[in-house]
C-alpha cells in the first residue's frame, strides 16, 4: 500500500478521479485492447518489471488515461503518434494537470519507437532510476 493513501486505506495504484472512473473505464478499457503498434513495440520492453519497475499501460490518472505510468516513482511515459501534432495545447494542459499531482511525464513519438525501441526503453529505465 501506498503511504501517502494510507490514511484512508485506499491503494496506490487507485489513481482516477473516482466521479468520472466508470465512463474513463470503458475507454481505457477499449485502449488496452487495441493498443497501437508503438505501444505494442515498447511494451515488450517495459512490461514484467524489465526496467526493473512495476509499469502499468493504459492506467487512469485524475480525468486522463496515460499510455504507461511507474506508480513508484510517478513517472508517466507517453507515445505520441501524429494526432499530438495538432493536439500540443491539450497535451501541455494534461501534462500541467499530472506535474501538478506530482506526476513526471515524459513523451516520445513514434517514430523514436519504431526506429530505437531498445534505446527509448534505456532512457526511460534511466529516467526511473534516477527519479
Amino acid at each position: 500500500m501506498n503511504s501517502d493513501n494510507s490514511e484512508n486505506n485506499k491503494p496506490g495504484y487507485i489513481t482516477a478521479n473516482p466521479q468520472n472512473y466508470l465512463f474513463i473505464k470503458g475507454i481505457r478499457d477499449e485502449l488496452k485492447r487495441k493498443p497501437t503498434k508503438a505501444e505494442e513495440l515498447i511494451w515488450f520492453y517495459l512490461k514484467n518489471k524489465k526496467t526493473g519497475f512495476k509499469i502499468r499501460r493504459q492506467h487512469i490518472i485524475d480525468n486522463f488515461i496515460v499510455d504507461f505510468v511507474c506508480l513508484s516513482k510517478k513517472v508517466v511515459i507517453e507515445i505520441d503518434g501524429k494526432i499530438h501534432l495538432i493536439q500540443k495545447d491539450y497535451d501541455e494542459a494534461r501534462s500541467s494537470r499530472l506535474n501538478e499531482l506530482n506526476f513526471k511525464v515524459i513523451r516520445f513519438d513514434n517514430e523514436e519507437v519504431y526506429m530505437n525501441p531498445e534505446k527509448v526503453a534505456n532512457e526511460i529505465k534511466e529516467v526511473l532510476q534516477n527519479k
